[in-house]
């Protein structure tokens, strides 16, 4: 049975923020720089604006000794609870399979 969640996942720019970059005492600029990317790209997952790419993924997870499928997870719930809650168009949809 599916359980539909009520609240919104946390987004991984969020669980960055609060479970790596904190504690380590970190800012966005440093972090970046470190990650190899712009500090405008990190700025926009921290602050829940952008979204973990499957490279963004890869980098992270070695950075702080995750997997990849975490991140990329974290995003893929977020995503899909958004869409779900969000948008009303794909209920129309009807089954087409035989």
């Amino acid at each position: 049975m599916n359980r539909v969640r009520t609240r919104p996942p946390t987004h991984p720019g969020a669980i960055l923020k609060n479970l790596h970059l904190k504690p380590l005492k970190l800012n966005v600029a440093q972090a970046a720089k470190a990650l190899g990317v712009s500090r405008k790209t990190l700025s926009k997952i921290v602050n829940g604006r952008g979204a973990v790419t499957p490279d963004m993924a890869l980098r992270l997870s070695r950075a702080f000794k995750t997997s990849p499928e975490l991140w990329l997870n974290l995003q893929q719930n977020h995503d899909l609870w958004h869409a779900y809650h969000d948008s009303r168009a794909w209920r129309a949809v009807h089954g087409i399979a035989a």
